[in-house]
């Protein structure tokens, strides 16, 4: 019977491919140390090269989305609010 899969964290890879970078070691020397296969760190970093700050986008949690969503929202909702405050007192204070 075969193992579960391993999931690994975006913590984990972008800690994985800071020790291509920093230590000066090959994607095989990291892979031997870290316990896991060369191809897979290979992906990681090409994964990362083509996206960006997109990459390892995970399993987030659908609340978590939400919640993002949300705060978002009531930043966007603040500042209508402060501008229509600005406007308002910029009315208010025209002389008829």
């Amino acid at each position: 019977m075969s193992e579960p899969r391993r999931q690994y964290t975006e913590e984990f890879k972008q800690g994985a491919l800071r020790l291509i970078e920093q230590e000066d070691k090959t994607i095989s020397q990291v892979a031997w140390d870290l316990g896991i296969r060369r191809d897979m760190l290979q992906r990681w970093k090409r994964e990362a090269e083509q996206q960006g700050l997109k990459a390892f986008p995970g399993h987030s949690n659908p609340r978590d989305e939400e919640l993002a969503r949300l705060r978002k929202e009531v930043i966007e909702l603040k500042e209508e609010r402060d501008i229509f405050k600005k406007a308002l007192a910029i009315f208010l204070k025209r002389p008829k």
